[in-house]
């Protein structure tokens, strides 16, 4: 502990990060995000990157787009210069960060420093982590920080004494408590308390509900809103305008009537969900809930109907990230929608379900499964890149294994006519280096909130047997 007559070396106030591997490999452009302070990057996190660039893999790929950055950065410059440190040029800036400013520093000459005796061996973490100590050691008035997405090197390093932080820029929101969930609670009286401001009609056979912009802030289109008791309005908010909200009321998809392909919707979210799903104004969907809320059944159910009954859409199309709970199985023979088939059981499951649903007794229940299995075609991520769907429903399963970027890949392949619907839930996230506040599907739901054309909903109930919702909420 430093007393009071202790003096402190003012530290400054730009700082200086040492990048670990993981970090360019997770996000190629991370070089460009750290506004106007400096970079570092160790010998071995070069040999690491060289190492990794072998592969069509997508980290293969991204070590590949780092190497090429660092090569048009250094450009003609001799050692001098990269001793000097880089000058790192900053993007179109899209996102409303702060632009780079700062230098790009490339280790050009062995750091000595003696490592504590609890680190034992030369791997490569404990050399980046060397590096580190040393840098701190040679600079003591800048604040050296170690910027790793590992977490077992991020506690060594704050063991030894070197500060070390997550990968940040990537972080969609500071609290996942804070993800727009499609819904809101309207307090007690909020329509009564409208009094003359509050409009009623009817159009297009439809009933719609207008009330001033300034009672209802943070407008976003298709939110659902829905009074405290069951008797209460079920609205979606549409659109803005001449200073007010215009609702249109919710399709009640808990009345048998509106059962889509025999489903019915079991509580309030299903109910606004499927309004979402069978909307044709509405092309993109993303659906986030525990397990057994009912997120792929609803998907199939509405594409089945739209794409069989009402002929809106050509096919069904279904993929998932294929990443496994337990041990790897190895090599899978077959097509590639068999090779697919040990990843799609929960689809399975489900076209089971809904093939059970159809009248017409054994036979016509088999007829049924069979014309499903013809209408829907599972497809592997790893071919979609380069392709465009026209008039397509696709479901993109277990979407929270996706990373922003493959996200974006995923969904820029729709072409005309066709809609996406993502379903994930973001507590059951087996890929690395992601987390909830980092995951695709995080960053979708927060980017489509604002489009007219997107819709979300969190389902928030288990309907899939009482075994399972005690399961959930007990284990």
């Amino acid at each position: 502990m430093s007393g009071p007559g202790k003096k402190h070396k003012k530290k400054s106030a730009q700082r200086l990060f040492v990048l670990d591997t993981n970090v360019l490999l997770h996000d190629p452009s991370c070089l460009f995000r750290f506004a106007e302070h400096d970079l570092f990057i160790p010998m071995m996190v070069l040999e690491e990157l060289d190492a990794a660039k072998k592969g069509v893999s997508e980290v293969a790929r991204n070590a590949r787009q780092v190497s090429r950055t660092l090569d048009d950065l250094i450009g003609p410059a001799d050692r001098e210069a990269i001793e000097a440190g880089l000058d790192l040029p900053s993007p179109i800036n899209t996102t409303g960060a702060h632009p780079a400013s700062g230098k790009l520093f490339l280790q050009t000459s062995p750091l000595t420093n003696a490592m504590p005796a609890g680190l034992p061996g030369n791997t490569p973490d404990n050399s980046i982590l060397g590096t580190a100590l040393a840098l701190r050691a040679a600079q003591p008035k800048r604040d050296v920080t170690l910027v790793s997405k590992d977490i077992n090197l991020r506690i060594k390093a704050r063991v030894v004494g070197v500060t070390a932080e997550d990968y940040y820029n990537d972080k969609v929101l500071d609290d996942i408590n804070l993800l727009y969930t499609g819904t809101r609670e309207l307090p007690p009286g909020f329509w009564a308390a409208q009094g003359k401001g509050l409009e009623c009609w009817q159009a297009d056979a439809r009933t719609w509900y207008a009330v001033p912009a300034a009672s209802y802030e943070h407008f976003y289109p298709n939110e659902f809103v829905y009074g405290p008791t069951d008797t209460d309005l079920e609205l979606i908010a549409r659109r803005v305008e001449r200073e007010r909200v215009v609702f249109e009321r919710a399709r009640d998809f808990r009345n048998p009537r509106n059962a889509v392909w025999g489903m019915v919707a079991r509580n309030r979210e299903q109910s606004f969900a499927l309004n979402l799903l069978m909307d044709p104004d509405i092309d993109f969907v993303s659906l986030l809930g525990a397990a057994g809320t009912g997120k792929t059944l609803l998907a199939l159910a509405a594409g089945l109907a739209q794409s069989l009954d009402d002929k809106r859409y050509r096919e069904i199309i279904v993929t998932r990230e294929t990443v496994p709970l337990g041990e790897d199985i190895g090599f899978l023979p077959g097509t590639e929608e068999e090779k697919m088939t040990p990843w799609m059981g929960a689809l399975m499951d489900n076209l089971e379900a809904l093939a059970e649903t159809q009248e017409g007794g054994e036979w016509g229940r088999a007829a049924t499964a069979d014309l499903l299995a013809k209408r829907v075609k599972v497809r592997s991520m790893n071919f979609m890149r380069g392709r465009t769907f026209f008039n397509r429903y696709i479901v993109i399963d277990e979407a929270q294994n996706l990373t922003a970027k493959q996200m974006r890949t995923l969904i820029t392949r729709a072409g005309p006519g066709s809609k996406i619907v993502c379903c994930g839930n973001i507590a059951q996230i087996d890929t690395p280096y992601l987390s909830e506040t980092t995951s695709g599907l995080t960053y979708i739901v927060d980017r489509f909130k604002h489009w007219e054309h997107a819709g979300h909903i969190t389902l928030m109930r288990g309907e899939r047997s009482r075994l399972a919702d005690f399961a959930v909420q007990n284990l």
